[in-house]
C-alpha cells in the first residue's frame, strides 16, 4: 500500500503531497517527539496531533511514510512549505488516532 491509497480509504485531506507513492509498512501513534524518534519504524504512517516544524525533523529522521494529523489538526503554511521542501507527505483527518489506526490495521 502507498500513501495515495490512504486518501479515499481514510477520507484524508492532503496538506502536503510530498511523496504519495511512498510505501507504507506499518503505523505508529505518538505525540512525544523524542519517543517517536526512537520507536517509529521506516515506512510507518505516523499519526499525531503535533503540528510544528519539529514534527518534520522527526519524520525525516525516522523515515516515516507520512505524517497523518488526527482530529482535524492542521499545520501552518510555513511548516507545510518546509514539508514540501523535504518531500514529506502530510495528511489530515477529522477522525481520532484510534479510528485511524483501526482503519489502517484493516488495510495493511
Amino acid at each position: 500500500m502507498k500513501n495515495k491509497d490512504l486518501l479515499d480509504a481514510l477520507s484524508c485531506t492532503v496538506l502536503c503531497p510530498g511523496n504519495l507513492d511512498k510505501e507504507i509498512k506499518g503505523c505508529y501513534i505518538g505525540d512525544l517527539l523524542s519517543w517517536v524518534m526512537g520507536r517509529a519504524q521506516e515506512g510507518d504512517i505516523w499519526i499525531t496531533i503535533m503540528n510544528h516544524v519539529n514534527v518534520l525533523a522527526v519524520a525525516s529522521l525516522a523515515d516515516v511514510s507520512c505524517v497523518l494529523l488526527a482530529e482535524g489538526v492542521t499545520m501552518e503554511e510555513p511548516v507545510l512549505q518546509k514539508a514540501q521542501e523535504q518531500n514529506i507527505t502530510v495528511l489530515q483527518s477529522s477522525k481520532t488516532a484510534y479510528q485511524l489506526a483501526a482503519c489502517i490495521a484493516q488495510l495493511l
